[in-house]
């Protein structure tokens, strides 16, 4: 048998799954040689890697239309705006033609359900928010850029607001919390618990300044998207899309990134054990991921290792997408099954080296993947990936197919269109401020005349309407009064996990 009926025996699988290509061997495509992903393997998570314009867009497309039509819901993010086409039917044309005739594609227009998203309701989709408590002291502390101590710090105050009922909302709520624990009346309840300095206090609130100051505030809040929306299918069956609309955030990566992995923490601790099923729950793709681990602290970095060890085994599968597989930390990519790797640049030494670590990370191969990988074609990627019995495949370099889905945006009035004929827009569209600790810490003192009626002696004037939020906490009635009882109320701790995220009942 020849290296390459090797390579094509490797991925003959018998029960479902995915297309990808056909088998390049010494400059020439081999259309009966096809190379694909067994479906229940997509939970064993994945990674799909290369240089900007190889081809990374077009591959998730590609994927995610396969999945959806075997039932399984996709969540793609849309950080350039290019992926909404895959709710519309493509458009055929030479290239397209050529290429499904190259692999032995039967390729048929298609359009696929789709939802889609935008965080905080910035540019075209559903807004999605979280609230303060369920996003967590971990992750929000990585898009404030918190060190270890001031990480630990704001852990403390979570942990504080949970045990009295004060629930973070919104970050005028966490503001005030903080204000009211660094106060005279404050500081005393934090003594049992290890204390909060002011320095450190002072850092966090200046912080959160800072960030509401960039636009972040809408972010946070209600109503908080619930993730098990992800996971729907279809009235036919397919699975659905969801694409996260980001171009209107770009220039915020921290904090897209962190709310993707928020949103996979919320999934993680929701969902319950499945093992191995034939297919899976949910298959989400990752990307821009290098952002996800750019100045990220160890235990941040653990606790992705141990969401994305643990979370195949309840049906989701991750899939990482970034430029080099050096982007992602080693205890993370051990543990990335499926791989699809499009060209490398090699300009520099530094270039020179990721190649070479990056052949490293490859099985055995007949190919010289260091010339390979700095020679594909767009559309071209080197693949391996599980393989039934759970075994690696051969090194396949792989000629991909073209995508049925529209490959390039629809148009703003199209999505638009979408986005408010959705079930799902009215439930998340209108954002809501119900009380919440910002309230109760600054309820105003009840009026001098009201004040009267109930004492011989006058009630003291209001405060000014300039004060500083550090003299609105300080100031009013209710915090006077909450400084007093807090101490002996009775709260609600809320369970946190991993992340420090909240854990919700569906």
């Amino acid at each position: 048998m020849s290296d390459s009926e090797t390579i094509a025996a490797g991925y003959a699988f018998t029960g479902p799954a995915l297309d990808l290509g056909a088998l390049l061997w010494d400059g020439a495509c081999l259309p009966d040689a096809q190379i694909r992903i067994p479906l229940p393997m997509l939970n064993r998570h994945g990674l799909v890697a290369g240089a900007t314009g190889t081809g990374k867009t077009k591959t998730l497309q590609l994927i995610a239309e396969q999945l959806s039509a075997q039932g399984v819901p996709v969540f793609l993010a849309d950080v350039k705006g290019d992926v909404s086409g895959i709710s519309a039917p493509g458009v055929t044309n030479d290239k397209v033609a050529g290429r499904a005739a190259e692999v032995k594609q039967q390729w048929t227009a298609t359009g696929f359900p789709a939802e889609f998203y935008a965080l905080g309701g910035i540019g075209h989709g559903i807004p999605v928010r979280a609230t303060i408590t369920d996003f967590g002291p971990v992750l929000l502390s990585k898009v404030l850029q918190l060190n270890q101590t001031q990480e630990q710090s704001l852990g403390l105050i979570f942990h504080y607001a949970d045990t009295k009922g004060l629930e973070l909302i919104d970050l005028k709520d966490l503001r005030a919390v903080v204000t009211f624990l660094t106060s005279d009346e404050g500081k005393p309840e934090l003594k049992n618990i290890g204390g909060l300095s002011t320095a450190t206090a002072g850092v966090i609130l200046r912080s959160l300044t800072a960030f509401e100051a960039q636009g972040m505030a809408d972010f946070f809040g209600e109503p908080d998207f619930d993730t098990s929306e992800l996971l729907r299918t279809a009235s036919d069956g397919r699975g659905m899309v969801s694409v996260l609309e980001l171009p209107a955030v770009q220039d915020k990566p921290q904090l897209f990134s962190t709310f993707l992995m928020w949103m996979l923490a919320d999934l993680f601790h929701d969902l319950p054990e499945v093992g191995d099923a034939d297919k899976p729950k949910l298959v989400f793709f990752f990307d821009e991921a290098h952002l996800l681990f750019n100045d990220a602290s160890k235990a941040f970095l653990d606790s992705i290792t141990q969401t994305v060890r643990l979370i195949r085994s309840k049906g989701v599968g991750v899939f990482f997408v970034t430029q080099t597989p050096k982007d992602v930390p080693g205890d993370v990519l051990a543990q990335l099954g499926n791989r699809v790797q499009h060209t490398l640049r090699a300009f520099t030494p530094d270039d020179q080296k990721a190649l070479k670590a990056t052949v490293k990370t490859f099985p055995n191969s007949s190919y010289d993947l260091e010339e390979i990988l700095t020679g594909l074609g767009t559309g071209e990627a080197v693949v391996t990936v599980l393989s039934e019995n759970g075994a690696p495949t051969p090194v396949a370099v792989t000629r991909l197919r073209a995508p049925e889905s529209l490959m390039g945006p629809i148009d703003a009035a199209t999505l638009d269109a979408a986005v408010k004929s959705s079930s799902l827009y009215g439930r998340y569209a209108q954002a809501v401020d119900r009380e919440s600790a910002y309230e109760k810490l600054t309820t105003e003192a009840p009026k001098p005349q009201e004040a009267a009626k109930a004492a011989p002696k006058p009630a003291p004037k209001s405060a000014k309407e300039d004060e500083s939020m550090v003299q609105q906490v300080v100031g009013s009635g209710m915090f006077k009064s909450l400084a007093r009882s807090v101490g002996t109320q009775i709260g609600r701790e809320i369970t946190r996990s991993l992340f420090g995220t909240a854990r919700r009942k569906r």
